[in-house]
């Protein structure tokens, strides 16, 4: 069995902040795989059904972002789920806004949800980052987060989400690398087809020597008349 956590903040005050960029994605993974309606257990919002051929728990806490790990613990504890088979996915201000990486384990990066539940499940979990971008200074961090996604957003938004839903029962295999690929070649810009250089022959033509009038009558021809004469 597998759980996939999305983190956000509850409530339709937090739904469209860059900070619930997990529960959106859980949300359009719902949408997608025919998962049994939102109901409330493990301090949180749950829902069930299958990805491929993997019984998956959909999880949103409801303790809010920074006590994330509570609603996290509890659903794995019942289920007695190890941290391998726990993917969490969550908002990260240092990746390019529309990115994807997949990870196990490792440090909380400062966000407070990670560090919750490492508290409550350890490190070992397999965690899904989506980039939100920094907003370029340390000031307006708070406010980057904890705001709203603009119209522009959308634009990498909606394709990411629904690129992510489609792909997720690669999650459920285990194959985050297969999964984190194709999500980025489903979302990568068209390349270019360039034209192909012409060839250009490394063999230079030698240029044949300009015809050369010369005078048969004349002081010019007298002159190369003598020039010659005295080379014989």
């Amino acid at each position: 069995m597998l759980i996939i956590a999305g983190l956000g903040n509850p409530g339709s005050k937090y739904a469209g902040h860059r900070h619930n960029i997990g529960f959106m994605a859980a949300d359009e993974i719902h949408r997608r795989h025919n998962f049994s309606p939102w109901r409330s257990r493990f301090q949180g919002e749950c829902a069930e059904g299958m990805l491929g051929t993997e019984k998956t728990l959909l999880l949103k806490p409801s303790t809010f972002m920074n006590e994330s790990g509570r609603s996290l613990g509890e659903a794995a504890r019942f289920y007695k789920i190890d941290p391998g088979d726990v993917v969490v996915i969550y908002d990260e201000l240092d990746l390019p806004a529309g990115k994807l990486r997949m990870k196990r384990g490792g440090g909380a990066g400062g966000h407070n949800g990670i560090r919750s539940i490492d508290a409550h499940i350890g490190k070992d979990f397999r965690r899904m980052r989506l980039g939100i971008g920094h907003p370029g200074e340390k000031s307006r961090v708070t406010g980057h987060v904890l705001g709203d996604f603009s119209k522009r957003d959308f634009e990498w938004l909606d394709p990411l989400l629904g690129v992510l839903a489609d792909n997720a029962p690669l999650l459920a295999k285990g194959d985050d690398s297969s999964f984190a690929n194709k999500v980025h070649l489903a979302l990568a810009p068209d390349k270019p087809q360039n034209e192909k250089p012409k060839k250009q022959s490394h063999i230079r033509q030698a240029r044949k020597p300009a015809d050369v009038s010369v005078p048969k009558s004349g002081p010019m021809a007298d002159m190369l008349a003598k020039i010659f004469k005295g080379k014989e």
